[in-house]
């Protein structure tokens, strides 16, 4: 398995954790299609201020097992993309979208099955005659994603490993992972996390 689909399998809790608590994307996301999980490199556009033309550019780029990363200069509850944008996305190969703006179409994108983080979904339609940028640094939830940085989503959020260190976090996610499943079976033996994390030292020593 490749070290994103390995970041996918391990969830973004794990992989944040195991990266040092760094790449958290911390802002409030809708994840359009529940119970799906991704990862894979960023292929990033930042559109104008309420326009779209560059995610159109942006599908001509598109490889497959992408995560699209859509962003304006500030972040505003604009339709970026529908259903017939994300159609496009799913064709070339996409592994998800994380649009740090809004989308539209939400039940048809749902039937389309491509898993899809959004900030809001709103009926506001974008502009497109306004050139911005591809493949460029951009930031959501104050987290920088660079082209090619491995992003991590799921019900819980999102994440984004730098693509240098992205055998190295998912090693460390595996090793965090084997060491939660012997701490839950200790659990469900009846042990105590207060105990076995040392919790009821420091409460009692006040």
């Amino acid at each position: 398995m490749s070290a994103a689909g390995e970041l996918a399998r391990l969830g973004t809790a794990t992989v944040y954790e195991a990266a040092g608590r760094q790449g958290l994307i911390d802002t409030d996301l809708i994840q359009l299609l529940p119970g799906t999980s991704a990862a894979g490199p960023a292929r990033t556009v930042r559109c104008s201020q309420g326009d779209n033309l560059m995610v159109h550019a942006a599908m001509a780029a598109l490889q497959e097992g992408e995560v699209l990363v859509l962003t304006m200069p500030e972040p505003a509850p604009v339709a970026l993309v529908g259903d017939l944008l994300l159609t496009q996305a799913k064709g070339r190969g996409a592994a998800a979208v994380l649009v740090d703006a809004a989308v539209r179409d939400a039940d048809e994108l749902r039937e389309l099955g491509l898993p899809v983080w959004a900030r809001w979904v709103r009926v506001r339609g974008a502009t497109k005659d306004q050139v911005g940028e591809l493949d460029v640094p951009v930031t959501v939830g104050g987290c920088e994603i660079a082209p090619g940085d491995i992003v991590v989503l799921d019900a819980d959020g999102a994440a984004v490993i730098p693509a240098d260190r992205a055998d190295d976090v998912a090693e460390a996610s595996r090793a965090r992972e084997a060491k939660e499943a012997d701490k839950r079976a200790k659990l469900q033996a009846g042990n105590l996390s207060y105990d076995l994390d040392g919790l009821r030292e420091v409460v009692e020593r006040g």
